[in-house]
């Protein structure tokens, strides 16, 4: 009688903790931030169908990284619970810090459990009210939250991209410029990025109910071309 083959649980983890962040390294990255009139998610994505970042609900995005068809499933549920969530209470109990709880327990539940962990790094965007912050909850593969108080750097080369990115961050900048900087992290010292290779969309008080837009190519490269000759 053959003994069955035994793995430890820490060899377990940590390689489950390996695949996820290779797969989420083989992503092209995304930046999250704080500016003067509210929160930026800058993402590099060629693609024009395929979206890393898009509305959850009135003041809250949702931003996503590493395997598109993994990340877009936990987009779809957000929208469902701020959905049912909103119909059943208020539309102001809709919360980002709720949100990223029930992300968290179900990543979490999926590393420990299943064979295969989630490729994602996903990010919950809310822009404050009047007597509230604006919040960017930053959600690993393992259900592990981070509460990041200025911006956040999701997949890619991240601990590169954070360091570029933090030199001139200034929560105050205006949007051309916070959008220069983030394009400037993405893309380091020996690339170009221009408006067709990039996704960014904007979390502003526009005195309406939604406060969620995103930039077209030739808002972007508008942007881009007012910021360089000022």
């Amino acid at each position: 009688m053959s003994m069955p083959y035994y793995v430890a649980p820490e060899q377990v983890m940590k390689d489950r903790a390996d695949y996820a962040r290779k797969g989420i390294a083989r992503g092209r990255a995304l930046i999250g931030s704080l500016f003067a009139e509210g929160i930026i998610l800058c993402a590099e994505n060629p693609s024009r169908s395929l979206h890393k970042v898009s509305e959850i609900y009135d003041r809250i995005a949702f931003a996503g990284v590493g395997k598109y068809n993994e990340f877009d499933q936990l987009r779809v549920a957000g929208i469902r619970h701020a959905d049912t969530k909103g119909y059943a209470y208020s539309r102001e109990d809709v919360e980002a810090r709720s949100l990223a709880n029930i992300y968290a327990q179900y990543l979490g539940q999926v590393f420990t459990h299943e064979m295969k962990p989630l490729e994602v790094e996903i990010l919950v965007a809310e822009l404050g009210r009047e007597s509230s912050e604006s919040r960017l909850y930053h959600l690993l593969y393992d259900g592990t939250v981070v509460d990041e108080r200025d911006f956040a750097v999701l997949g890619g080369d991240s601990e590169a991209i954070s360091e570029r990115f933090r030199d001139g961050f200034d929560r105050e900048a205006d949007l051309p410029t916070a959008l220069k900087r983030s394009i400037a992290a993405l893309a380091g010292h020996e690339r170009t990025l221009g408006a067709t290779d990039l996704e960014v969309a904007v979390l502003v008080d526009r005195m309406e109910r939604r406060t969620f837009r995103r930039l077209s190519a030739d808002e972007l490269e508008a942007l881009l071309k007012n910021e360089l000759e000022s």
